[in-house]
């Protein structure tokens, strides 16, 4: 079987507006703007849509699973209802101090995404607003891009402070979907053209 092309989609901060210090229920869930419509668009694509997310209120004892996956069967079906999809999403339970391979900045939930999903990494995306989120995905052969929106101003900084080479970045999810809606078209042009 092909392996087939991934976005990877941090969740709080990109697909909705980071609460501090966690969402803690489906009532404190807000998509960001144009969320939604970015999903629907990238749903058209033959992209895989992962959400890969640190959820570590669950090891620090402030949540439950049940509560996270409370949210995210909620989430995935707003996300339907508009016309978009999901295909996988994972997360991270642990505690920073818990020294697991899944929290990011480790690239756990890439490579176990890579693994179950036939996902070739070298030509996949990562949409996140956070350092963490970019050397998750330099760390598994992906190319990262950070968002504006949540911690990605903040983010810019600490990236910068690192000295690490930034990544493309971009206002909010729509407009990275709207890079990425381009990047689609021009590997079917390709395609088209090798075939």
């Amino acid at each position: 079987m092909d392996s087939r092309r991934a976005i990877f989609l941090d969740r709080d901060g990109v697909i909705n507006v980071n609460r501090s210090p966690y969402v803690m229920a489906w009532q404190e869930f807000v998509f960001e703007t144009d969320a939604l419509t970015a999903l629907a668009q990238l749903a058209q694509t033959d992209f895989l849509l992962v959400v890969v997310s640190n959820q570590s209120g669950i090891g620090r004892g402030q949540m439950t699973r049940a509560a996270v996956e409370e949210i995210h069967a909620r989430m995935r079906r707003a996300i339907a209802d508009a016309g978009g999809r999901l295909d996988r999403i994972y997360y991270c339970p642990h505690a920073p101090t818990d020294g697991c391979e899944c929290r990011k900045p480790a690239p756990g939930m890439l490579l176990r995404g890579s693994a179950e999903l036939n996902i070739d990494l070298a030509r996949s995306f990562f949409v996140g607003d956070w350092i963490d989120d970019v050397r998750a995905a330099r760390r598994a052969g992906v190319t990262p891009l950070l968002v504006q929106t949540g911690r990605g101003a903040h983010a810019l900084q600490e990236i910068q402070h690192a000295q690490l080479a930034p990544p493309a970045i971009f206002d909010n999810l729509m407009r990275a979907a709207e890079w990425l809606l381009g990047q689609a078209h021009s590997s079917q042009t390709n395609k088209k053209r090798d075939s």
